[in-house]
Order: structure tokens, then C-alpha cells, then sequence
């Protein structure tokens, strides 16, 4: 799937920001955001169902899972900063996160 893969200015940065709620810029200028699973499985689920969606976006997150957190940090790489594609990967992830607290996972 081809995307525009645009930098964005750091005023576009701060837009986008305010309407993904959890999500911080950290000190490398990438997207981060922890996310809390009630255990393992639900975590890992989580990251195997967001895997089927960025690599549909062809944009693949860096990230860790240690027992029920799963570490996030987006950007991207070919432009050196932030695109849209990282933000739609964010709100993606913040989508399947919910729907798994609605089911009793118990994310933050």
C-alpha cells in the first residue's frame, strides 16, 4: 500500500498529537507510548494483531513486550521525523488497545 511519506512540520506534530490520546513524543522525536495488558497473552495478541495491520500500512512499529507491556516508538526512518503513516499506525494500535480493554484486558 503506497502512502505519502511527507515529514511533518513540528505544528502538524503538535495537531495530530492532541487527538491520540497516550501517545508522547520522546526525546528522538518519535512516537511512544506503553501500553498495559492484563498478562502476557493479551499483550502479545495485541502486538500480533496490530503486525497484520502495519504490514498492510508497510510501516512496522519499533517495539518490545516484556509479561504485559508492549513498548511502542513510531517514526519514520526514510524521512528522518514523523509522517502521517505514523500517526495512522498510532490511532490503529489505540484502536485495537481499546477494543481489548472493552473485553476485559484491562489496558491503560
Amino acid at each position: 500500500m503506497a502512502k505519502s511519506k511527507k515529514k511533518l512540520s513540528s505544528s502538524d506534530i503538535a495537531k495530530s498529537l492532541k487527538t491520540l490520546p497516550g501517545w508522547a513524543v520522546d526525546s528522538d522525536g518519535a512516537l511512544y507510548r506503553e501500553f498495559h495488558f492484563s498478562d502476557f497473552s493479551r499483550a502479545f495478541g495485541f502486538m500480533a494483531s496490530v503486525a497484520t495491520i502495519a504490514q498492510e500500512l508497510d510501516h512496522h512499529p519499533n517495539w518490545s513486550n516484556v509479561y504485559n507491556k508492549v513498548n511502542v516508538r513510531l517514526n519514520t526512518h526514510d524521512v528522518g521525523g514523523l509522517t502521517r503513516l505514523d500517526f495512522e499506525l498510532a490511532n490503529r494500535m489505540n484502536q485495537f488497545a481499546e477494543g481489548d480493554k472493552k473485553s476485559g484486558a484491562g489496558n491503560r
